[in-house]
């Protein structure tokens, strides 16, 4: 790079020295350069007006396409907000068929869906005969008695149960409303319905959008009524006929043929058409206009439009002004040329003298850009070089040097292997050649063991070519990007066990009560039976294993129910893990196990309560002690996390490490590494939900030992908490 620098100063300044050397050819240059533009601008005036439509029509093309841009962003706004809208009302309908306080059930849903129309709630209860109605702007939650004379926007047959359904649009003088419904049960006698107001979604965000500097956009239904115009007299009316209420002396054919034939069809594509107003202007006006259809309902089908239209006249203007001042601007360089023609030999050595202050100035600009350039890189806190053919290092910057704690002088000219480790040096060889074949980028995500911690890198390779075009060597820039992928794979884990505690949760409710009748009948049988017959022994069996199965069952509710009433909670960290190890202190004396403690006397009190965090860190203290059957090393530290204002417990023990296949299904209901008949595979799963009904976050690392170490291996579970305010 510094060398091609130092090329361009030196090309420069050979230029500028034979430009003195030919001062006697001057003359003759400037007459023929002279002439030569008198032709073009003679040229030029001739073919003016054709090049002018030719541009028009291109320029229209494209700003026809750059509306639909636009159409297609409104078109995602307005389909987002109803996928959010639907998706509510259906997380609504399940916490009401579980039986969730209505009134606290609907101010949570209506706190979410402040911004998107929603103009009221019902929720009407025929079994208990009263109906609840809350707005978005209003805090309080109203429950009245049902009327059962009140009409229903649905037919209480026709939708399935638990599906969504949309009636028609229905104008009203106090707005465009659009109703939802949604069944509660199977019977039908409890439902949800939702009132969305038009003007309160779509005005906010399309009465702002602009198309070029006056354009606008509309919205029509599948009926052809406005829902959204700049014209608010035409919202809620028939597109055909306002259009022709308001101006009797232009003919709309072409607009009311794209909107009967395509919009309503549900097709997309560009036109244009002749209205006779525009924002203030009345007149016989042409227009651009680009639409797109809007998918609100697919069961049962609802469709609107969107258009983005703009005057043509605006754009052609801007062309049109432009080819004007082109060509008088070719006149005036024109006149310039033949003055300055007539005056150049006498400011020769003027001129001479400037272009040798150009030349420094210009040197110095180029040595200035390339230390901006170098102090770039060498700033950035990633690992940057450039490599040739064979992988050689051709130049590095600091970050990656202080990295490996080397040199860049020490490696330039040696291979990848020279820092990087062989098993990544061999994998990062393949791609530079590749990309020296292809003359395209690569971007490759890729570990990197380094004194036995596992990073991960995102190596990016771009071509860098020469002034021929052709590619001389590789830029690597490397990124780390293991914190990323952590959280990454803690949002992945948090979601799956969303799902699996919903699920959990149902099946631990429907096995709960049949459990509950077969140990109290085992109970009555056992009573009956002597206490030396083998019957009495084999109904002690069933007892015992249904015991164990209650015992399963109440830890999965037990995660369910984690984190109710905690966030007012506030616990001594320290304090619950002292009372945790006095638990376990006699199973670490009996097993030999070294336990080591780092407590933090500067943390806070941290949101949770202690009972259950006690139950999350005595599982932890036995795993570890689990981990480490023949004896080892247990450390429990305190901290503060300062990045993310968070207070940390860390154990780590010297025990068998999990598989790196395994690492992602800990925190999964049921699944274990223990032999059987040792574990249930609940423990981490119930303290995972406990840890993150909390607001906290839970971590797990383990890797096995290096053979130069045989201590450094182990497992770290990290649990972060709240702090109290």
């Amino acid at each position: 790079m510094e060398k091609s620098n130092t090329g361009r100063i030196q090309n420069f300044n050979r230029k500028t020295s034979r430009k003195h050397q030919r001062p006697g050819t001057e003359k003759s240059i400037v007459i023929i350069v002279a002439l030569t533009a008198l032709i073009f601008v003679a040229a030029s005036a001739v073919m003016s007006q054709w090049s002018i439509e030719e541009m028009c029509k291109i320029v229209r093309g494209q700003f026809n396409e750059e509306q639909m841009v636009i159409a297609h962003n409104v078109k995602s706004f307005i389909e987002r907000e109803f996928s959010f809208l639907k998706r509510e009302m259906k997380i609504l309908s399940h916490e009401l068929e579980n039986d969730e306080d209505p009134i606290r059930a609907i101010q949570s849903t209506l706190a979410r869906l402040v911004e998107c129309g929603v103009s009221t709630i019902e929720f009407r209860d025929r079994n208990a005969g009263v109906v609840y109605s809350g707005h978005p702007f209003r805090k309080e939650i109203t429950h009245s008695p049902l009327d059962e004379s009140l009409p229903l926007p649905f037919d209480l047959e026709a939708p399935k149960i638990n599906q969504l359904s949309i009636s028609n649009l229905q104008v009203t003088p106090s707005g465009i409303f659009l109703i939802l419904f949604l069944p509660v049960d199977q019977s039908g006698s409890r439902m949800i319905i939702c009132h969305v107001n038009i003007s309160w979604l779509l005005d906010p965000y399309l009465k702002n959008i602009r198309s070029g500097k006056t354009g606008y956009a509309w919205i029509i239904d599948g009926e052809g009524r406005f829902l959204f115009h700049p014209v608010t007299s035409f919202t809620g009316k028939n597109a055909f006929l306002v259009r022709k209420e308001k101006d009797h002396d232009i003919s709309f054919v072409n607009i009311n043929k794209i909107q009967r034939d395509e919009m309503l069809k549900g097709r997309e594509g560009t036109g244009r058409y002749v209205s006779g107003w525009h924002r203030g202007l009345t007149g016989r006006i042409e227009k651009l206009i680009a639409y797109t259809p809007v998918t609100i309902s697919q069961a049962p089908t609802l469709n609107w439009s969107i258009a983005v239209v703009a005057p043509v006249l605006e754009i052609e203007k801007a062309v049109r002004d432009k080819y004007m001042d082109q060509f008088f601007m070719q006149i005036a360089v024109i006149f310039t040329i033949i003055a300055g023609a007539s005056i150049i030999m006498f400011f020769e050595v003027k001129w001479s003298r400037h272009m040798e202050e150009e030349v420094n100035r210009q040197t110095e600009e180029l040595v200035n850009s390339e230390a901006k350039y170098r102090s770039l890189v060498e700033s950035a806190e990633d690992f940057i070089f450039t490599v040739d053919l064979k992988g050689k290092f051709l130049s590095m910057n600091s970050f990656t040097s202080n990295f490996f704690k080397c040199r860049a002088e020490d490696h330039i000219g040696k291979g990848l292997s020279s820092i990087f480790p062989k098993e990544m040096s061999g994998r990062l060889q393949p791609l530079i050649r590749t990309v020296f074949e292809t003359g395209k980028s690569i971007r490759k995500e890729s570990g990197l063991d380094l004194a036995g911690m596992q990073i991960l890198v995102d190596t990016h390779m771009v071509p860098v070519r020469s002034e021929k075009g052709e590619v001389n060597s590789v830029l690597c820039i490397g990124r780390d990007i293991t914190e990323d992928k952590k959280l990454e794979r803690h949002l992945i884990r948090t979601e799956k066990l969303a799902s699996l505690g919903t699920l959990a949760a149902g099946v631990a409710h429907e096995i709960n009560n049949p459990l509950g009748v077969i140990l109290g009948f085992c109970d009555l049988m056992l009573r009956k039976k002597d206490k030396a017959s083998q019957d009495y022994k084999d109904l002690k069996i069933v007892e015992r294993q249904g015991l164990h199965c209650k015992e399963i069952v109440e830890n999965l509710l037990g995660f369910v129910r984690t984190g109710e009433d905690n966030g007012h909670r506030q616990t001594d960290l320290n304090f619950c893990l002292e009372d945790a190890i006095k638990i376990a202190k006699h199973r670490f004396e009996k097993e030999g196990i070294f336990l080591s403690t780092e407590f933090s006397d500067t943390i806070p009190l941290v949101k949770g309560d202690s009972r259950k965090l006690q139950q999350v860190f005595l599982n932890l203290i036995n795993n570890a002690a689990d981990a480490m059957p023949e004896s080892g090393r247990l450390t429990i530290r305190t901290f503060m996390d300062t990045h993310l204002h968070m207070v940390a417990v860390q154990f780590q023990d010297e025990g068998i490490a999990i598989e790196g296949k395994d690492i992602d299904h800990i925190f999964e209901p049921f699944f274990t590494t223990k032999p059987e008949g040792r574990g249930t595979g609940l423990g981490l799963f119930v303290s995972y939900g406990i840890i993150t009904g909390f607001g906290g976050i839970m971590e797990c690392e383990s890797q096995k030992p290096s053979s130069a170490n045989a201590a450094s291996g182990g497992t770290i579970f990290t649990v972060k908490l709240m702090v109290m305010s």
